[in-house]
């Protein structure tokens, strides 16, 4: 066994290498440690959107839409004003509401229950994305318009800006999954991620999704690859 000391400068090389290493590990790994920005998950009933020329073939020239209840993300809202959704076997769905502002399309959204019940296959979409899409009609109180098609199941998507894209090392087109903790717990994979430079952290469920795992009784939600 060796009875050799140590003098005070090879103490000192020993200490800064151990504080260099340190430094070097908390660079390294700080974002990893970093508090998980703060996570909100709605689930997005059935609604549509409209064009402006469709939305005045609704409910008359120069109409704009209402503003009704404000979104989570900045400048969309829920809209006053509503529509009935006519399906292939007659059947309705009354009070289907216009989320604002107006968009260079006109596009349905349902879940998958509500397809069912209208008698509508429809396909699993990227809001906008209208291939082998099946079509309806709306009715509103100045008229009735035909969509050739555009009723979709839009899928499971998170809206992210920059910053939380960058600690979730993701791009936009990505994909996440979501740990939902609830007393029906699950988890929902292949989210689709979707960052602009003004969203805010916002996972968007349809209802069968939502009621599939309590969202409303949901104690923790964690985004994970």
């Amino acid at each position: 066994m060796s009875t050799a000391t140590l003098d005070r400068a090879s103490i000192e090389r020993l200490v800064r290498s151990a504080l260099r290493e340190q430094l070097s590990d908390f660079r390294q790994n700080g974002a990893q440690k970093a508090a998980p920005p703060k996570l909100v998950v709605n689930v997005s009933a059935r609604h549509c959107h409209v064009t402006q020329e469709d939305l005045e073939r609704l409910f008359g020239k120069g109409h704009k839409l209402t503003p009704y209840k404000a979104l989570y993300q900045d400048g969309f809202f829920a809209a006053e004003e509503t529509v009935t959704l006519i399906g292939p076997r007659h059947r309705m769905i009354t009070g289907l509401r216009i989320l604002g502002p107006c968009r260079d399309y006109s596009q349905v959204e349902l879940a998958f229950t509500d397809a069912i019940m209208l008698g509508l296959d429809i396909p699993v979409r990227k809001s906008g994305d209208h291939r082998d899409s099946p079509g309806s009609y709306l009715l509103g109180p100045a008229g009735m318009i035909r969509l050739e098609r555009g009723v979709i199941r839009h899928e499971r998507h998170v809206h992210m800006g920059p910053t939380d894209a960058a600690y979730y090392g993701v791009k936009d087109g990505d994909r996440l999954n979501l740990r939902v903790q609830s007393d029906c717990p699950a988890v929902l994979e292949s989210l689709l991620v979707r960052v602009a430079p003004s969203s805010k952290l916002e996972v968007h469920l349809d209802t069968d999704e939502g009621n599939a795992c309590h969202v409303n009784r949901a104690t923790h939600f964690e985004l994970f690859k």
